[in-house]
């Protein structure tokens, strides 16, 4: 065996590590992916209007008239958010809400250190011509996950502000280095005066996904209700789903979906909710279940009942294998299904079409584009349905009619 002296050996370390280093320099650094993720709603005149990041990562608000096709967008007008960064990234996105007396709500996550984060909200009271400075939504200032926020308001004009939270998991007892509390918790607070002002903090659940979008959903009584992925013990992650009183107490929650997938982390899927013309709901989720002695994932569809408990005769996977983050829209006996579907170079996106409230349905596809592109955003006036898909040239904007 022959033998290098010490001195050699250091010398091609040395030589590796110059070696290693200039190709490192020599690769060009890559660009972060944009921030794609948008809010998106139908003004009350009808107007098309979108809010998320621009190029230089400011918050930047466009509108279209309701008769402009394809949508004459107005420029760009950039919001003044005091400095704050936004989370503007798959289904953490800025949302964008009309309310009753001129009021436009613009609610995003400003990002801390560790995924942190707090729940900040702009308040327009002249139809979005000016807003006032953001306001954190949380009376909880600990800098923890308060994030993945979604708004509505319920039939009498009060306005509820859902989210992801992790305060019950810091203060929970430690099991060695693992805490004894399941997943997060969501959190809510309510207000009367538009967004002016909000009552305290309200647990609504314990034990909910970290990192999944919150559905709500108006139903036929005008109550707001919300579904989201839910840990049922000991590491089940299906959806749970609850009506939005008016007061303190919490409702009792129902599981909505039963796939009985066991997973120990957040998959980053959230569900989609709208409500049904029976006075039940709409739904649409991610999931992995047990199917002929194997695990089947894919996106799924179901009726649920007005409880919030599901209808297992109306399950059915949708049929695409690659569908992901799907939302659903519905008036009447229509139904509309969006999603994006994507092989790693190509996305697709697609709708699943229903004239019969979801007994029948048909596929369509609405576009198609190579590179970076946000989820498929449904938006909705009444009977009038569309879904907004943004890439990093342009927002398109694609009519349901069927």
């Amino acid at each position: 065996m022959k033998h290098y002296s010490k001195t050699w050996l250091l010398g091609l370390v040395a030589l590796v590590l110059v070696w290693v280093g200039g190709s490192a320099q020599a690769q060009p650094a890559r660009k972060p992916r944009p921030q794609l993720g948008i809010g998106v709603a139908f003004a009350p005149d009808g107007a098309l209007w979108w809010v998320g990041l621009n190029a230089e990562n400011q918050l930047v608000i466009q509108s279209a008239p309701a008769a402009a096709t394809p949508p004459q967008w107005s420029p760009p007008r950039v919001i003044d958010i005091g400095g704050d960064p936004v989370s503007a990234d798959g289904e953490n996105h800025p949302k964008l809400l009309f309310g009753p007396d001129n009021t436009v709500l613009i609610a995003y996550t400003k990002p801390l250190p560790n995924f942190a984060g707090f729940v900040r909200l702009l308040r327009s009271t002249d139809g979005g011509k000016t807003f006032a400075p953001p306001t954190t939504v949380h009376a909880d200032r600990q800098e923890i996950t308060h994030r993945f926020e979604s708004i509505g308001f319920d039939a009498k004009g009060v306005l509820h502000a859902l989210w992801i939270d992790k305060r019950d998991l810091e203060a929970a007892p430690k099991q060695g280095n693992k805490s004894s509390y399941r997943g997060a918790a969501i959190y809510r607070a309510s207000s009367t005066d538009g967004g002016a002002t909000f009552g305290p903090d309200t647990k609504v659940a314990d034990h909910s996904c970290e990192c999944c979008r919150i559905a709500l959903a108006q139903g036929s009584d005008g109550v707001l209700n919300a579904m989201w992925r839910h840990v049922y013990e000991p590491d089940v992650r299906d959806h749970a789903f609850t009506a939005l009183g008016t007061t303190a107490v919490p409702t009792p929650l129902v599981r909505a979906t039963f796939d009985e997938w066991h997973v120990n982390g957040c998959p980053h899927h959230g569900p989609g909710l709208a409500a049904a013309a029976d006075g039940g709901f709409h739904t649409v989720w991610f999931g992995v279940r047990q199917q002929d002695g194997a695990a089947a994932s894919g996106v799924r569809y179901a009726h649920l009942r007005a409880d919030g408990s599901p209808d297992a005769r109306t399950v059915r996977r949708l049929p695409d294998d690659r569908a992901e983050h799907a939302s659903v829209m519905a008036h009447g006996q229509r139904v509309a299904v969006v999603w994006r579907s994507s092989d790693g170079m190509v996305s697709t996106l697609k709708a699943w079409l229903s004239t019969d409230g979801g007994k029948t349905f048909t596929e369509r596809k609405l576009a198609q584009i190579q590179g970076d592109n946000d989820f498929a955003r449904p938006v909705q006036h009444g009977a009038r349905m569309a879904v907004v898909w943004r890439n990093p040239k342009e927002v398109q904007v694609h009519a349901l009619n069927f």
